[in-house]
């Protein structure tokens, strides 16, 4: 297994099908329960820990993984209500090493759990028209609501494997 990518890289399907919708907003759904059961009861050395020699720590990737899941709820919402809108990068390691990225994980759990919320929701009542709405990442090109709902759920389950490698070392 390759710990950069240990749940391997995105895959999705050519034709993003109502089951699969379903199926990624329930790993949403259910995903800061999981987050919670994994890094709740950790010490500071524990949250120090990291999955591979230079590769941000456990507190890092929650904090990243909150920053990353509003980015990219910021960037549904867009594609749904303009027409082709063109979306900057952030970028990842600058704001992995802001001040707020110290405070502890429960204040980005939290934030999860609200963004979350809010995917599931809107998810939930996405039209087919809806799936194949686009944006323009200024780095990546066009992506399709699909994609990106099929990347909010990738992203959360891959760092919570590298979170699970970090703390089974």
């Amino acid at each position: 297994m390759d710990v950069r990518e240990p749940i391997g890289k995105l895959q999705v399907p050519e034709k993003v099908t109502f089951e699969n919708i379903q199926e990624w907003l329930k790993q949403i759904e259910t995903y800061t329960i999981r987050l919670r059961e994994t890094v709740d009861s950790l010490s500071d050395e524990e949250l120090s820990k990291t999955y591979r020699d230079g590769s941000w720590t456990v507190r890092q990737l929650v904090h990243h993984i909150a920053d990353s899941q509003l980015n990219m709820y910021q960037r549904l919402k867009l594609a749904l209500t303009e027409e082709s809108p063109t979306v900057p990068a952030f970028d990842e390691e600058k704001w992995a090493i802001q001040p707020d990225t110290k405070l502890p994980v429960e204040c980005s759990i939290k934030m999860l759990e609200g963004i979350n919320e809010r995917i599931v929701s809107l998810g939930h009542h996405l039209t087919e028209e809806q799936l194949n709405r686009i944006f323009v990442h200024q780095e990546n090109g066009p992506i399709t609501v699909a994609a990106k709902v099929a990347k909010l759920a990738w992203h959360e389950e891959h760092h919570l494997a590298h979170i699970k490698i970090a703390l089974s070392k």
